[in-house]
């Protein structure tokens, strides 16, 4: 069986708003909803992740970024 594409943050967020707008519009049935509401979670957590991971990504980029201004400020007081 193949492997589903994992959806990016942007496409996940979308299908998300999609199914709170479906859900709110109240025409569908307790099966309907029950399913909506599984997929909804699914992508929800999809989301957190994403934010999560793209946090971790810039923590990364600001220490290397501090250790670098502490560096060039520590060889300029040398001088």
């Amino acid at each position: 069986m193949p492997r589903k594409k994992e959806l990016s943050f942007e496409e996940s967020l979308e299908k998300l708003e999609q199914i709170v707008a479906s859900m709110e519009a109240g025409d569908s049935n307790l099966k309907d909803l029950m399913a909506n509401y599984s997929e909804g979670v699914q992508l929800g957590n999809n989301c957190l992740k994403a934010l999560a991971d793209a946090e971790k990504t810039m923590d990364l980029l600001v220490r290397e970024d501090n250790k670098k201004l502490i560096k060039q400020e520590l060889q300029i007081e040398g001088e």
